[in-house]
């Protein structure tokens, strides 16, 4: 009983905590027309504090882009004033971020435990690894890859129905902290693979001929810290020696371009690259393992948010990869099998052209270790609620991704090489 005390007490300070740091903190969108206008949003960042959540810092900011980005709640008039007085035209994409923030919560299922239209606290996450593999012996496995800065397990579940010399696709989740869609759509995907298996044909073909490595949360210090201190981190929680800043950006903490291009070698900055490739334990473990598997993984995907997005290599250079025309082509394809169900629009292409260049991203790294078909999906939305969406939307949006990814996989199974 007294645990329970200690953990409700906990819980409602953290709550007040949150409530605390974003009540009255807005979200703006401008679209810079010109490279003047890029150059006063980059003298705002450097006069207060701005946390950009599109693109994810201010050095990737350039003309014509959807520019979203916070601010403390004293510092939004200074905003306002400052955009009208250089005639940048800019919308308030989220009034008070506290109340975005509560909002998310409107879930109509009504349960303490796990469930897959909610977003789910790490240690329930971890319960539901044990249960679905406990639940799905002949169809799920659960492994430990390593462990996290702060010491949680790292927790792999395979799926696939057991045989000799399968293939596999690799699927991550939980990057960044702050984007909670991520980790609900590799449960979600769990789900449906055993749900369906020996009833959907096309799943049931792949789970016996493929399987699927999901890791549900790459980076659990992050997700936890989002639930207890601050619902917009993005970066790991690992300790930088000589600063007072916290965490590496775990997709700029890759040896594909570490640390060149749109990744920052400052400690404070939310791109920081770390102090060298595969510096964060949780990286270290992802890599290490896909190093182990290389010869069986025949495709990686990691999901994002937000943004509507479906890209592929290469983020740090503007060179196309080697099969760029398939990439693009399957790409294509699957961004229309995901806008089959709602019509939810997506994007895709290779990553510096269609958004901005990014050194150190995992998606890069696994295309050059050899991993032919490797994609980055920026899940749901293009900005209303941005990291902020609400659970009501969760089955919308997981239902259309196992789409696009359902097809990928089956791609990937035709042209085994």
């Amino acid at each position: 009983m007294w645990t329970l005390l200690v953990l409700i007490g906990t819980a409602a300070v953290s709550a007040q905590l949150q409530e605390l740091a974003f009540d009255g903190q807005k979200v703006f969108r401008v679209i810079p027309q010109n490279e003047e206008q890029v150059e006063i949003i980059s003298s705002l960042a450097s006069r207060m504090q701005v946390d950009f959540w599109q693109p994810d810092s201010v050095t990737q900011v350039k003309p014509k882009m959807k520019v979203d980005f916070q601010v403390e709640a004293d510092k939004s008039f200074e905003v306002e004033s400052l955009l009208a007085q250089n005639k940048m035209e800019y919308r308030v994409l989220i009034d008070n971020l506290q109340t975005a923030i509560e909002a998310q919560f409107d879930s109509k299922v009504r349960t303490a435990g796990h469930s897959y239209e909610k977003y789910n606290q790490w240690e329930t996450i971890a319960a539901w690894t044990a249960d679905i593999a406990a639940e799905n012996p002949d169809l799920v496995s659960r492994s430990v890859i390593g462990e996290t800065y702060e010491g949680r397990q790292m927790y792999l579940l395979k799926v696939g129905k057991s045989g000799t010399n399968k293939k596999a696709i690799f699927m991550d989740c939980g990057f960044h902290a702050r984007e909670w869609i991520s980790p609900a759509f590799c449960q979600w995907f769990v789900k449906e693979a055993v749900e369906t298996y020996g009833k959907d044909s096309v799943m049931t073909n792949i789970l016996d001929r493929l399987d699927f490595y999901i890791l549900p949360v790459l980076n659990i210090d992050g997700y936890v810290y989002t639930w207890t201190n601050n619902r917009m981190w993005r970066k790991t929680r690992s300790k930088n020696a000589g600063s007072f800043c916290i965490g590496t950006d775990p997709n700029r903490n890759f040896n594909a371009g570490w640390c060149s291009i749109g990744a920052s070698d400052n400690p404070c900055d939310s791109t920081y690259c770390g102090r060298a490739p595969e510096s964060e334990k949780e990286t270290k473990a992802l890599a290490d393992f896909i190093r182990e598997h290389l010869s069986t993984i025949k495709a990686y995907f990691t999901i994002h948010s937000y943004s509507q997005l479906l890209l592929f290599p290469y983020s740090y250079t503007y060179k196309y990869p080697s099969n760029f025309e398939e990439l693009n082509s399957i790409a294509g394809t699957a961004s229309k099998q995901l806008a089959s169900l709602y019509n939810t629009k997506y994007t895709y292409g290779p990553g510096a052209e269609t958004i901005y260049p990014a050194a150190g991203g995992s998606d890069d790294w696994a295309f050059d270790q050899g991993i032919k078909y490797s994609f980055t999906f920026e899940l749901r939305d293009t900005g209303r609620y941005g990291f902020l969406l609400p659970e009501s939307q969760i089955k919308a949006t997981c239902e259309e991704t196992v789409l696009a990814v359902k097809y990928l996989a089956n791609y990937v199974l035709q042209h085994l090489y």
